[in-house]
């Protein structure tokens, strides 16, 4: 409310459509409650099968490809459902928040590494059924001028939810510990984990199906197939995003990768090791805001490309040697403004390429880029950690980094001239 009430408050909006919706706020909250469910797992998934169950890097670095992968496969399946018959946004999306729900229990189940990675793509299914969905109910309740914003602020609820999640297992973890004597709680903690992350999961799904509204239609009733989807392509504008999207993404190193490396390069408590991503998360919390209303104002794409050169900056520190807190901090507080400025920004970019009727469909395009770039990274990040040390393959990552951005400039920039 607090939010709603100043953008209302800010010079220049008139009515509500310049304010950010009601349904914007309600969509956050949606995310904020998932995102504690899925920030549990993410926090203690890494040293789970890696110290727990013993996975190599390369292991990891395919179950985490999984996760991204699934993910890519089914967003543009996700975006064209969600546009068949004029919009059933909401019905798609409820339904991938209840499938990711359902998968939560199962963790409890699996107690080998195929099984954990089969259920982990279950899960990423039903998230990247959701996520295209999300997204264009989000630009379609917002103004165009304004979506950065909208964007922002959604993403900054989310961030909330990644801020608590890592939390509330740490402390799980803890009375898992404690109630043993002060022994490790070993396989057992992470089990209650698994079940404090389900019933969180399950009260986000009500929450979405009892306060976010049902859209109503935007456009003819048309029923786009997957190939109308694929076709979207076309458009110069979204193309040139799309293709941005996929080089940045190839050399993005996941954000286990990232903690992993900063567990083995400072020595850091296995038992502190779920804290990392608060750092991350609370630079996402405080810039997700400001950077999406700068966006709107200085060029989303532009943003974009920042942000990518803030993750550069935080590869340079990382591969330097890390001695105290300080260094680890700046590392995550730039992990933080990267996802800052890249995440809601490219979806801001992205909805306003395609007409309201292919919203869904554009946007999971977007998503399916990227998405599949990084699980390709993932692969391939694990593939040279295994084979020359963590350390090298981040040299490796940063240098390709640099090179896709260089790329990426020359792109957006042809994007931008076209834009204007």
């Amino acid at each position: 409310m607090y939010l709603a009430d100043r953008c209302r408050s800010l010079p220049g909006t008139t009515g509500s459509r310049a304010a950010v919706p009601s349904a914007v706020l309600a969509l956050g909250a949606v995310s904020l409650i998932t995102d504690v469910s899925s920030e549990m797992i993410t926090a203690v998934l890494p040293l789970y099968v890696v110290a727990g169950l013993g996975l190599s890097p390369l292991g990891f670095g395919l179950l985490d490809g999984v996760n991204n992968g699934a993910t890519a496969l089914v967003q543009l399946l996700g975006g064209a459902l969600a546009d068949r018959g004029g919009g059933r946004h909401k019905a798609v999306a409820a339904f991938g928040y209840g499938l990711s729900a359902l998968c939560k229990p199962l963790l409890l189940l699996a107690g080998s590494v195929p099984a954990i990675g089969a259920v982990l793509a279950v899960e990423r299914t039903g998230k990247g059924l959701r996520t295209a969905p999300r997204d264009a109910m989000i630009s379609l309740a917002t103004a165009p001028e304004h979506r950065g914003r909208a964007f922002g602020v959604h993403r900054a609820m989310d961030t909330v939810g990644a801020l608590l999640g890592p939390l509330i297992a740490f402390a799980v973890l803890a009375a898992a510990d404690g109630s043993q004597g002060g022994a490790s709680a070993g396989t057992d903690g992470y089990h209650a984990v698994f079940t404090v992350s389900a019933c969180v999961a399950a009260l986000g799904v009500l929450v979405l199906l009892l306060f976010v509204p049902s859209r109503r239609a935007v456009g003819p009733a048309a029923k786009p197939p997957l190939r109308q989807t694929l076709a979207l392509i076309r458009v110069p504008a979204l193309r040139r995003l799309t293709l941005c999207a996929v080089l940045l993404g190839l050399s993005t190193v996941s954000d286990a990768f990232v903690y992993l490396l900063i567990q083995r390069r400072t020595g850091l408590a296995v038992g502190l090791f779920p804290l990392l991503p608060l750092g991350t998360s609370a630079a996402f919390l405080l810039l997700a805001v400001p950077f999406g209303s700068l966006a709107d104002r200085i060029g989303r794409p532009r943003l974009f490309l920042a942000g990518h050169g803030a993750l550069l900056l935080g590869y340079g520190l990382l591969l330097c040697p890390l001695s105290g807190a300080a260094p680890v901090l700046l590392v995550l507080a730039l992990h933080g403004a990267f996802y800052a400025a890249t995440d809601g920004v490219l979806a801001a970019a992205a909805s306003g390429t395609v007409p309201a009727e292919h919203q869904g469909a554009g946007l999971a395009l977007v998503g399916t880029g990227q998405g599949a770039a990084r699980f390709v990274c993932s692969l391939a990040f694990g593939a040279a950690w295994s084979a020359w040390g963590g350390h090298t393959a981040l040299a490796l990552a940063a240098t390709a980094l640099a090179t896709t951005s260089v790329v990426a400039f020359g792109i957006l920039r042809t994007h931008q001239e076209a834009t204007t």
